[in-house]
């Protein structure tokens, strides 16, 4: 399918590993100009030119923490006009208790996974009415939807983000400007990797055993962890010519874990 996004500036906050650079890959497999924004400059240089060298599409690496003021601006600066923005973040660690979180651990993640977001729309969005085209889609969690004590420090700010989001959504819809939402569940990325495989050098197990635990522990009907540029491709029909009637949104990705109707 042609999203038609051709030649369309699309930024992807985070987007050096995991799901981020799964939606950075659909995006520029579609055509689109692609600015990549993380804090490993490293891992951001490899990951834009894997993605160049695979889809021929221009892909530009930001370095850039998009949680404080300052990297916000390094970001703006660098892509000032996008016509498509993707927010991400590396996960929050899991919790086991919620007792143990502190006033610093909810401050540091609320900038991440809640009010960057919401500084970036603030900023963008109104180029995009201004042009009569733009395209959002915040990836999230589950968790936001279907709370759970491990994912706590992910869950609340995520909800909060969506609720959020779906208000800028109706009153910007009129302008062709979609806002979205993805909320994973489990996918293989370069967290989940770093902290089964810790697990597994713990437990004396492999890693696709502790994966295989968690998906009989936790009832995920399709057996197994979602692949992440399978996700990427997801993040990028909300954001095609096609996705123009589709506003205000939050998709569930996980499985079929959670239990809903709608």
């Amino acid at each position: 399918m042609d999203l038609g996004i051709s030649e369309k500036k699309a930024l992807v906050n985070g987007g050096s590993a995991g799901m981020g650079r799964g939606a950075a890959l659909a995006l520029a497999i579609e055509g689109a100009d692609v600015f990549i924004t993380a804090r490993n400059a490293e891992r951001l240089s490899n990951t834009c030119d894997e993605i160049a060298a695979q889809t021929g599409a221009k892909v530009v690496p930001v370095v850039a923490d998009h949680s404080t003021a300052e990297g916000r601006e390094t970001i703006f600066l660098a892509c000032p006009e996008p016509d498509i923005l993707i927010t991400n973040c590396a996960p929050p660690p899991f919790t086991g208790d919620y007792q143990s979180i502190s006033s610093q651990d909810w401050q540091s993640n609320l900038d991440v996974t809640l009010l960057s977001p919401v500084e970036l729309m603030k900023r963008i969005v109104p180029g995009m009415v201004e042009r009569g085209w733009g395209r959002v889609v915040n990836i999230g969690t589950g968790a936001a939807k279907y709370p759970a004590e491990i994912r706590i420090l992910s869950g609340p700010p995520r909800a909060a983000l969506v609720n959020y989001s779906v208000a800028l959504a109706k009153a910007v819809a009129r302008h062709n400007v979609m806002i979205n939402n993805v909320l994973p569940g489990m996918h293989h990325t370069a967290s989940v990797a770093e902290r089964y495989g810790a697990l597994a050098a713990q437990n004396g197990t492999t890693y696709d055993e502790e994966i295989n635990k968690f998906v009989e522990d936790w009832h995920i009907p399709a057996n197994k962890f979602g692949d992440a540029d399978h996700f990427g491709s997801i993040v990028a029909l909300f954001c095609g010519e096609q996705a123009g009637f589709v506003t205000g949104q939050s998709l569930v990705v996980d499985g079929g874990q959670s239990n809903s109707t709608f």
